[in-house]
């Protein structure tokens, strides 16, 4: 009986050799893919994540960004428990880094999504309810790129010429509506034209804000208008631009103007690191 036995084994194993069966795997989870460099489909070869960047950024007509530094382990800029909310226009530090911010989001070019995607450069867009309420879908895909979502008010007026309470409802409202659309509450607001008062700090400390954000440079089609009079970016920058078409850049889109943007930023010898990094 034994005899039989092992030699139905002996004829079973040599028919999975020669039909190139293999037993099946065991239920549990899947592999993990590797950390290691991929094969392109034409060479064989390593990809190498250097030349990709590269690429990516030759495709804009950029050279590549140097790598942000680390964060700091402690932000900088921290609003103390029942404090009143920080105004910023820039950030603690002395790495050459700026932040990128826009505003509004009347302009919702699909190319600009992309090209954020392909260069992965970090930045914080501040929405008004009255620019985006036409297509809030477009904003989606940056979000889950993992790009800042911030408050910019529902119909972007002049808080300064506000009561307490219509500011509240230009700042909570909106900040409702973002929480809504995009499933994460917004930690930072800007008022628009930069204008505030105490009323706004409070209605803005209300409604779960923890920094008002103002700016030092601001993108105009070709170059930055600068707040300073030495007319340079300074560590810790943080820069303002606008989701702007080519009726408001003088026939040119906004991936051209943002290039430009990235250009000015890297001719300084500066590099951009992410907002909600060091708030």
């Amino acid at each position: 009986m034994k005899k039989t036995i092992a030699l139905w084994a002996a004829l079973t194993a040599a028919t999975l050799l020669v039909t190139g069966c293999t037993a099946e795997r065991p239920a549990g989870p899947a592999p993990t893919r590797s950390s290691a460099p991929t094969a392109t489909p034409t060479t064989g070869a390593p990809e190498d994540p250097a030349a990709a960047t590269a690429a990516a950024y030759r495709k804009w007509g950029l050279e590549p960004l140097a790598p942000a530094p680390a964060p700091p382990a402690v932000k900088p800029v921290r609003r103390a428990p029942g404090g009143p909310v920080p105004v910023i226009s820039d950030i603690p530090t002395k790495d050459k880094i700026v932040f990128i911010t826009v505003d509004d989001g009347a302009e919702k070019d699909p190319a600009f999504v992309t090209m954020m995607k392909e260069l992965e450069v970090p930045f914080t867009m501040f929405l008004t309810d009255a620019a985006i309420r036409n297509d809030y879908a477009y904003f989606q895909p940056l979000v889950a790129q993992g790009h800042g979502l911030a408050n910019h008010t529902l119909t972007h007026p002049n808080l300064r010429t506000l009561s307490p309470e219509a500011q509240r409802r230009e700042i909570c409202g909106q900040q409702t509506k973002l929480t809504r659309r995009y499933g994460t509450a917004p930690r930072l607001f800007r008022p628009p034209y930069g204008n505030w008062n105490e009323a706004t700090r409070t209605a803005a400390g209300q409604c779960g804000i923890d920094a008002i954000v103002l700016w030092r440079e601001s993108m105009q089609i070709t170059n930055m208008q600068y707040q300073r009079g030495d007319r340079k970016l300074h560590p810790g920058d943080i820069v303002l631009a606008h989701f702007r078409g080519p009726s408001e850049l003088k026939g040119r889109t906004m991936t051209e103007m943002t290039a430009t943007m990235l250009r000015r930023v890297q001719e300084q010898g500066f590099t951009v690191a992410r907002l909600e990094d060091y708030v």
